[in-house]
C-alpha cells in the first residue's frame, strides 16, 4: 500500500510531534497544511512508508494524493 499515492490525513502539519495529543486522536488547530503519508510512486523506494511525512495546503488537489477509506464494526 506504501508508494502508491500520498495519504491525506486528517492530522494538520506540525514540525515534529511536541504537544501532540497523547490519546491518539488527530492533531488539528489553525494551520493551513494537512498532513500526508506514505510518499508516492515518483519517490525513491527508501521513501515508500508509512513514518515518511510531507504536507500540502488543504486546497491544493494533485493525482498523487489521496485517502483511505476505513470501515470500523459491522461484521458479517
Amino acid at each position: 500500500m506504501h508508494g502508491n499515492i500520498w495519504e491525506w490525513c486528517l492530522d494538520e502539519w506540525h514540525e515534529n510531534y511536541n504537544e501532540a495529543p497523547k490519546d491518539g486522536s488527530a492533531w488539528i488547530d489553525d494551520n493551513d497544511n494537512r498532513l500526508l503519508r506514505g510518499g508516492y510512486w515518483y519517490n525513491f523506494p527508501s521513501n515508500c512508508r508509512s513514518v515518511n511525512r510531507g504536507r500540502d495546503a488543504r486546497a491544493v488537489r494533485d493525482s498523487n494524493v489521496g485517502f483511505r477509506v476505513v470501515v470500523v464494526g459491522g461484521g458479517t
